[in-house]
């Protein structure tokens, strides 16, 4: 995908992962649309607590900072909300001293639609028809899931990406789950010196890079890993693949089956991205945590 902004980087993130609406959103859910509008009029001008994203923005917004001149990262805010009743998320950003002034407000409907339109590179939501139809639009999406664990402190950005249908397509992975384990590692095996087709995530893994080659390597405030299950002998197609793309992963874990969490919480993700929802799951008590709705284990 090519950003309406050049170079930047330019994340889209809805209102609801950005700030704590939970309390609207019970208001609306217990007492409708109606209910929930005059709820948002009548408390515009109170501030809207930080929400599961909203350390992660700041550490995003941060670097435009260190880098100085112009902005390199957008924060783009989508919304279900009208412009009417969105004016208490947007005084909550004035408040929080965000730099964030372009936004969609879709008044009930997905804002989904947008993202391609502003050329984002990422999209995060609490609300997974958006992030599937995103997916299904070629842009790299997740749900984040609700997590109480704070992230990271200090400036330094930590993505970590599972590998199967989240960087790389989901092709291997449809072999483990058709035909199983030894089958899974013959194949990649056999395959160790053939690419593996993109994931919806290997635009956004290269966005990142690009911005940080704008740093020198000893201050980058950027960091990322792949973290996945995949062991020797399987790991070699994942190397040959990262380096036919021309793209650099600071660390990878190849796990060999084991549980994630800790092993993110020992790296220090800001946020995980992973395609398989008991992952996340278990990801989510240590770290922010996003699922992407894509690929063979997604399927209904």
């Amino acid at each position: 995908m090519t950003s309406r902004f050049g170079d930047k980087l330019v994340i889209a993130i809805s209102s609801r992962v950005l700030f704590d609406l939970s309390e609207s959103d019970r208001i609306f859910r217990e007492e409708g649309l109606a209910a929930y509008a005059q709820h948002q009029i009548d408390h515009e001008n109170e501030v809207l607590a930080p929400g599961d994203a909203f350390p992660l923005v700041e550490k995003l917004l941060r670097i435009n900072e260190k880098l100085g001149g112009e902005p390199r990262v957008e924060v783009i805010l989508l919304s279900r909300n009208s412009a009417d009743t969105g004016l208490r998320v947007f005084n909550s950003i004035e408040h929080h001293g965000l730099n964030i002034t372009r936004a969609a407000f879709c008044g009930g409907t997905s804002p989904y639609r947008y993202v391609s339109a502003f050329g984002c590179h990422l999209f995060l939501s609490n609300h997974a028809t958006d992030v599937r139809s995103a997916l299904d639009h070629g842009v790299a999406a997740a749900t984040l899931l609700p997590s109480s664990k704070k992230q990271s402190e200090g400036d330094e950005l930590r993505f970590a990406f599972d590998g199967d249908a989240v960087i790389f397509s989901d092709e291997a992975e449809k072999i483990y789950k058709t035909k199983g384990l030894e089958a899974f590692t013959l194949s990649e095996k056999a395959a160790a010196r053939q690419p593996l087709n993109a994931g919806p995530f290997k635009n956004f893994l290269a966005a990142l890079q690009t911005l940080q080659a704008e740093f020198n390597p000893n201050e980058c405030p950027i960091r990322t890993a792949l973290v996945t299950a995949r062991s020797a002998p399987a790991h070699e197609r994942v190397v040959m693949t990262l380096r036919s793309w021309n793209i650099r992963i600071d660390e990878s874990l190849f796990l060999g089956g084991l549980p994630k969490g800790e092993f993110l919480k020992a790296y220090g993700a800001d946020v995980f991205f992973d395609d398989q929802q008991q992952h996340c799951e278990s990801a989510s008590s240590h770290v922010a945590t996003g699922h992407v709705p894509h690929g063979v284990a997604n399927e209904y």
